[in-house]
């Protein structure tokens, strides 16, 4: 039976990045080695992330000044790493989600810590919204998350306010346009929609670097990581490997423009049988609905039907489609990888189980 990855992360990748990693694994390029066992100061594999990087730059169109680190630890450790290094006084954040939140408590062992705006009391059903002139002027940045996992919220264009952004973009990264030149930083762990889990990507803007008034644990500070082209420790190497397949599949594909057009046809698919459906409905406000995390739950009238449709939907082949505790229900995740096929699939299933009631 064919299988639909809709797990939220760890995530889909495309077929074909899988199989040009499995090979690597087996014998990196004609070596003898398996790309798991080489040296990270092997030859072969410079020339990995030197693409690696280089693609990022060029598929972001990240401008002249930024640099791209690629590190381990996940984007939670870059919940500590960010205020460490960019924090000076004080940080203005947004609380949209559960990794906002855990960003700001992070945040708060470093300096002063102002929460513009909030939608826990709603129990995160909205991306907060008109805050943009609430950001104190004298803050060092804005932290936001772009997408929220859990949820299903996202805000899917880049904030006009008149400090720097600093953005976790773990769940959306390269699946639209961004514009860089706004941000200080953005950071994004790799296993939702660029790579398998184990490597974590951070853009810093490299005249922002140096400037905190504490002196930093040599890991801690990025400028360490840029000095050394993410060299200074032994990187994840499988992961970066797994990245640059990723971005060269993006680019032969059309890049970011084509991926966000894909996202939204997915996206509009899937909610338009969530709307339609008498046995469903969705969970967040429509101007806050995700493109890349879509949550739904059963009407209150058929609440009893969620695990016979669950059920169903995993005799289909569909993986990883239950909702997070904090929501319950069905979540299913559409990142760049996912094909049309697997969201008509789902549909299909939502469809013939309305047929049965």
């Amino acid at each position: 039976m064919k299988k639909y990855n809709f797990n939220a992360g760890p995530s889909i990748l495309p077929r074909e990045v899988i199989e040009n990693t499995a090979k690597q694994i087996l014998d990196f390029n004609g070596s003898g080695l398996s790309l798991m066992e080489i040296s990270h100061r092997a030859k072969d594999f410079q020339p990995v992330v030197d693409e690696s990087v280089a693609l990022f730059k060029e598929l972001l169109d990240i401008p002249e000044g930024y640099s791209v680190i690629f590190l381990g630890g996940g984007a939670s450790l870059q919940f500590m790493q960010i205020p460490a290094n960019f924090l000076i006084k004080k940080a203005a954040y947004l609380n949209s989600g559960i990794w906002a939140k855990k960003a700001m408590k992070e945040a708060k062992h470093f300096g002063e810590v102002i929460e513009v705006a909030s939608s826990a009391d709603a129990n995160y059903t909205f991306y907060p919204k008109g805050f943009e002139s609430k950001v104190p002027a004298d803050v060092d940045y804005l932290h936001i998350c772009t997408n929220n996992t859990i949820y299903g919220t996202e805000i899917r264009n880049d904030l006009d306010v008149k400090v720097p952004l600093i953005a976790d973009m773990s769940s959306d990264i390269m699946s639209r346009p961004v514009d860089v030149s706004k941000y200080k930083a953005i950071y994004a762990g790799a296993q939702k929609n660029i790579s398998m889990a184990g490597v974590t990507v951070i853009i810093v803007k490299d005249d922002e670097l140096g400037k905190a008034p504490r002196e930093l644990p040599t890991m801690v500070g990025y400028r360490t990581h840029v000095d050394k082209g993410s060299m200074f420790n032994t990187p994840p190497v499988v992961p970066i490997y797994s990245m640059m397949e990723n971005l060269r599949w993006l680019k032969k594909n059309g890049g970011l423009e084509a991926a966000d057009k894909r996202a939204r046809e997915r996206a509009e698919t899937l909610y338009t049988e969530i709307d339609r459906n008498k046995l469903f409905k969705g969970t967040v406000e429509h101007d806050s609905r995700s493109l890349m995390n879509i949550c739904f739950v059963m009407n209150d009238e058929y609440a009893e039907l969620e695990k016979p449709f669950l059920d169903l939907a995993t005799e289909r082949g569909m993986v990883g489609v239950k909702g997070h505790r904090s929501v319950g229900g069905f979540r299913a995740s559409c990142y760049n990888a996912m094909t049309m096929e697997g969201v008509n699939a789902l549909v299909q299933a939502m469809k013939d189980f309305e047929a049965k009631y």
